[in-house]
């Protein structure tokens, strides 16, 4: 079976949770500034935790350790490396750079956010705390925790196909779709979310138009017209976006009725 056929069938066999995330009623009930930041200081555990998953892609795909080897698939490495350089390096809209996460956090103080739980989290990372004392210490929200730990579950015992089904349909796929409805509520929103809509367009933009179908190429390379390779994407895809509903459905509760 040729591999673009595999594609639409994995992408066909995913459309009812892409359905279910794309009508959540959490969309409806981001209608103002308190949800929103709600919302973001939620959310932005996700921001993180998507470069660790695309770190995983990279250490997998590219040569990233000294002394320095030619890798085995340059074309799959291109597409993985050109990704890193527009998440961690994107223009800030103020003549400088900063990675998405770091631009993600700005918005926030902007808002209003309260940034002290993932600015605590990400100092005792940098400290070298463990995934699981770092979320406890910094009282993480129970549904983001829950997010970065199936994150963090997909790259310690994913295989490599199933790690980039997760973060292309899980996320670099879903994104687009999914940030266009937050930023219609945005829009609607008065004051302190300037900063906020331009990372959500920024991220339209690359996801929708450049990143998205790069990484739909990436896992078709890499599964190429081999079955169980699509099996384990479809399985890594499933359990992201299974985890994206469940963090979905926790913010939904944090925002109330």
């Amino acid at each position: 079976m040729p591999a673009v056929d595999s594609l639409q069938e994995l992408q066909l066999r995913l459309l009812p949770l892409r359905t279910t995330l794309l009508e959540h009623p959490l969309y409806r009930r981001i209608n103002g500034a308190a949800a929103l930041r709600t919302f973001m200081e939620h959310h932005v555990y996700a921001v993180w935790d998507f470069m660790s998953l695309l770190k995983a892609l990279q250490r997998q795909l590219t040569c990233v350790e000294i002394p320095w080897r030619p890798t085995a698939d340059p074309a799959a490495a291109r597409l993985v490396n050109e990704i890193v350089l527009g998440e961690e390096t994107d223009a800030d809209g103020e003549g400088g750079y900063a990675s998405h996460f770091e631009l993600y956090l700005r918005a926030m103080r902007d808002a209003g956010a309260n940034t002290a739980s993932i600015e605590k989290f990400v100092k005792h990372i940098d400290e070298g705390a463990g995934l699981e004392t770092a979320l406890q210490v910094a009282k993480v929200p129970a549904a983001a925790a829950e997010f970065v730990e199936a994150t963090f579950h997909t790259i310690e015992q994913g295989s490599l196909s199933g790690l980039a089904a997760a973060f292309t349909f899980g996320r670099e796929d879903l994104l687009p779709s999914v940030f266009q409805k937050i930023v219609a509520e945005a829009n609607s929103t008065a004051g302190g979310f300037g900063r906020f809509e331009f990372y959500l367009k920024r991220h339209i933009e690359l996801d929708g138009d450049e990143h998205g179908p790069m990484a739909a190429r990436l896992v078709r390379s890499l599964c190429g017209s081999d079955a169980e390779h699509w099996r384990q994407a479809e399985a890594g895809a499933l359990a992201a976006l299974r985890a994206r509903v469940k963090l979905w459905d926790g913010v939904l509760q944090a925002v109330g009725p």
